[in-house]
C-alpha cells in the first residue's frame, strides 16, 4: 500500500477541512444506518483534529464509543478510467468507512494508514458520500489496552498509558487516482562501499502482466545518477552524498512501470537516503561512525488540536529541537504522522520508531491510575488474541515507515511487563514478527523500572537497550545524592550485556515558574539538577550511547490527583516556551556536538 502522491500518472485531493460530526451518545448509529442519508443532528468538525477539546461538553470530551464523521466530495472528472482510491492517514482507534450506502473499509489501529479501493462505487464527475464511523473504544485485546467500565453514571474508558486518550480523524484524509495496472509497493535498503553507496529497490506491482519495471535516480539537483531495469535491483551512486543526522540529503527514485513500447502506464517517486546503521558491541554506528542520541521522547500534543497533525506546529517543535541541540527522538508512545517522519528525513534528524503497544503494564497501571487489580498476562487481559493485534500494528509500522532514512530503531512497546515467564512468551514472537518484517534495522523495547537488570526476562531479544528510570523523582524522591548512587549501580549492571544502552526516559515534573533557594521538587532548579545529576552518571558509562529526556513539552492525561493539568516533566511548556532546564540541555547538546 503506497501514500497517495501526485506524480504524472496519480493525483490526490484532500479532504481535510470541515466535516459534518455527531457524537453516537447512545450507540444507535449503525442500526439507524447514519451512513445511508446526511448526517443527522450535525455540527461541524475539523479534519485534521482530536474532537475532544474542541467540544465544549465535559461529558462528551471523555466520551467512550462510536462518533461520526460525514462530508461529499466530488471526483474529479479527468478520473474516468482510473482507479480510485480512500486513503486514510489514521482514525483513532477503529473505523468502519461508507462510500454512500456501501461499507467499504474497517480498521482496527489508531496511528497506521488503511485504505478502499471505491472505484465500483463511483463515477468521476460526481458528487459522492463519505461517512466514517470511528470508536475509541480500548479492551485488552487492543492495542494500546484499555478496559470498559460500567459505572452508576455509564461507561466509563479506563486505560494504562499515561496520555489523554484523543481520538477522532487525525490525519488527512485522501481521494486519489492510480492506474489499474499500478506500482503497489516500494521497498528500498541502502548501503556504502567507501565513497560508493548501493540502492537496492524491490517493486511489488498489480496487473502488470506484459509490463516492464523502470527506475531512475535522481539527485537533489535533480540530475539522473543512476538508472536499473526490473522488479529487484541495485543502483550504484558514486561519489554519494550519505545522509547523516544533520544532513538530510535525499535522492529520489522514481520507479517507472511502462509498456513494451517504453509508454509510461504508472509512476511513483520514493525519496531516498543513502545510509547504514549497524550495532558493534556497545557501540550504535550510522555510516559506521559511533552515534550518541541526545532529544526526547515527545507527543503529539497540542491545545485545541490534540493529536491533530498540523504542519505549522510540526516546524515549530523541530525548530525547537534545532535550537537546543537535539539530534533525535522517539515516537512515544505510536506512530507519529509520516509527514513528521518526512520533515524528519529532511532535517537529518534520527528516529527511533515506536508502536501503540503501550499499558501492558498492570503493576505500573495500578502505581500511577489507582489498583485495578487485573493481571497483566492472563486469559481475560493481555492474551494470545492482544499479541495478534500487536504483530499486525509491528506489521503496519514497519510497511509504512520502512523506506524513512530516519527511522533507525524499531521499539516494539513501551515499559511493558517483562519481568515473568508470562511476557517472555509473549514477546518472543514478537521480535521475530519485526526481524521478519524488517531484518536491516536493530530492535528493541523500552523497559521499565518495575523490571530491572537481573529480572526482566525480554531484554535478551533487543539489539538495543532502552531504559525508562526514574531515580530521583518516583524513587528517592527529593534525594539526588541516593538516587545518583542508584542509578549508576543499575546502569553498570545493564552494562554488563554488552549491548548499546539508550536512556529512552529521564525527567522532573516541573511548574514552569515555580523557583526555590534550595532546588526541591516541582521547581525549575530542581529540573536542572536532576538533569545535571544523570548526565554526569551517563558520561561515566561508555555503554551508554544516548539521552532522551521525558519529556520535550507538557502534555495532557488523563484527570487524577497526580497530574495536575497533565503531565509536566516537558523542558518545554504544552504551549512551547522554555523552562530553565531547556537552557541547561542546549548548552550541555551543543557542547557534545
Amino acid at each position: 500500500m503506497l501514500r497517495p502522491l501526485d506524480t504524472a500518472t496519480r493525483e490526490r485531493k484532500s479532504l481535510d477541512g470541515l466535516w459534518r460530526f455527531r457524537v453516537d451518545v447512545d450507540g444507535v448509529g449503525r442500526d439507524e444506518r447514519w451512513f445511508a442519508c446526511p448526517l443527522p443532528a450535525a455540527r461541524e468538525m475539523a479534519v485534521p483534529a482530536s474532537y475532544n477539546d474542541i467540544l465544549t461538553d465535559p461529558r462528551l470530551r471523555s466520551h467512550c464509543g462510536e462518533v461520526w464523521y460525514q462530508r461529499t466530495v466530488r471526483v474529479p472528472r479527468g478520473w474516468a478510467g482510473q482507479r480510485v482510491v480512500l486513503y486514510l492517514e489514521s482514525a483513532t482507534h477503529h473505523a468502519t468507512v461508507w462510500v454512500g450506502d456501501a461499507e467499504v473499509v474497517s480498521h482496527s489501529g489508531g496511528y497506521t494508514p488503511f485504505e478502499a479501493d471505491i472505484t465500483a462505487h463511483v463515477r468521476a464527475g460526481d458528487e459522492v458520500r463519505v461517512t466514517v464511523c470511528v470508536d475509541n473504544t480500548l479492551t485488552f485485546q487492543t492495542i494500546p489496552p484499555g478496559v470498559v467500565e460500567e459505572t452508576p453514571t455509564g461507561r466509563r474508558q479506563r486505560y494504562f498509558h499515561d496520555f489523554f486518550n484523543y481520538a477522532g480523524l487525525h490525519r488527512t484524509v485522501w481521494l486519489a487516482s492510480t492506474p489499474i495496472a499500478r506500482i503497489d509497493d516500494v521497498t528500498i535498503t541502502t548501503d556504502l562501499q567507501g565513497t560508493t553507496g548501493t540502492v537496492d529497490y524491490r517493486v511489488d506491482t498489480v496487473d502488470a502482466d506484459g509490463l516492464d519495471v523502470h527506475v531512475v535516480l535522481r539527485d537533489a539537483e535533480r540530475l539522473e545518477v543512476g538508472r536499473g531495469g526490473g522488479a529487484a535491483g541495485v543502483v550504484s551512486v558514486p561519489d554519494v552524498h550519505r545522509w547523516a543526522p544533520g544532513d538530510g540529503y535525499l535522492y529520489d527514485l522514481e520507479v517507472q512501470l511502462v509498456d513494451a513500447a517504453s509508454a509510461l502506464v504508472d509512476s511513483y517517486h520514493q525519496s531516498v537516503g543513502v545510509r547504514t546503521i549497524d550495532v558493534r558491541g556497545t557501540e550504535f554506528l550510522i555510516n559506521g561512525e559511533p552515534f550518541y542520541f541526545t532529544g526526547f521522547g515527545m507527543h503529539e500534543d497540542h491545545p485545541t488540536l490534540g493529536k491533530g497533525h498540523n504542519d505549522a506546529f510540526m516546524l515549530q517543535d523541530f525548530e525547537l529541537l534545532d535550537w537546543i541541540g537535539a539530534n533525535s527522538f522517539r515516537t512515544s508512545h505510536y506512530p507519529y504522522s509520516e509527514d513528521v517522519l518526512d520533515h524528519a528525513d529532511r532535517r537529518g534528524i534520527v528516529v527511533i520508531d515506536e508502536t501503540a503497544a503501550v499499558g501492558l503494564n498492570m503493576g505500573l497501571g495500578g502505581g500511577i491510575f489507582g489498583g485495578q487489580g487485573y493481571l497483566t498476562y492472563s486469559q481475560e487481559t493481555i492474551n494470545d488474541e492482544t499479541r495478534a493485534a500487536h504483530a499486525q500494528a509491528i506489521r503496519e509500522l514497519v510497511a509504512r515507515d520502512k523506506n524513512h532514512p530516519c527511522v533507525v530503531l524499531w521499539s516494539i512497546a513501551n515499559e511493558p511487563e517483562s519481568h515473568g515467564q508470562e511476557a517472555e512468551d509473549y514477546f518472543r514472537p514478537l521480535f521475530e514478527v519485526v526481524r521478519e518484517a524488517d531484518p536491516t534495522r536493530p530492535a528493541g523495547f523500552v523497559n521499565v523500572g518495575l523490571s530491572p537488570h537481573g529480572k526482566c526476562r525480554v531484554s535478551q531479544f533487543a539489539d538495543v537497550l532502552m531504559i525508562n528510570r526514574y531515580y530521583g523523582w518516583y524513587t528517592q524522591t527529593g534525594d539526588l545524592d541516593g538516587a545518583e548512587q542508584a542509578l549508576e549501580e543499575e546502569l553498570r549492571s545493564w552494562a554488563s550485556d554488552g549491548k548499546p544502552i539508550i536512556i529512552t526516559e529521564y525527567g522532573a515534573d516541573t511548574l514552569a515558574g515555580l523557583h526555590a533557594v534550595d532546588p526541591q521538587p516541582w521547581t525549575e532548579e530542581y529540573q536542572v539538577a536532576y538533569l545535571e545529576m544523570y548526565h554526569r552518571v551517563f558520561d561515566r558509562i561508555d555503554a551508554v550511547v544516548g539521552e532522551q529526556v521525558w519529556n520535550f513539552a507538557d502534555f495532557a492525561t488523563t484527570s487524577g490527583i497526580v497530574r495536575v493539568g497533565g503531565n509536566k516533566k516537558g523542558v518545554f511548556t504544552r504551549e512551547r516556551n522554555p523552562k530553565s532546564a531547556a537552557f541547561a540541555l542546549r548548552r550541555r547538546w551543543r557542547a557534545l556536538a
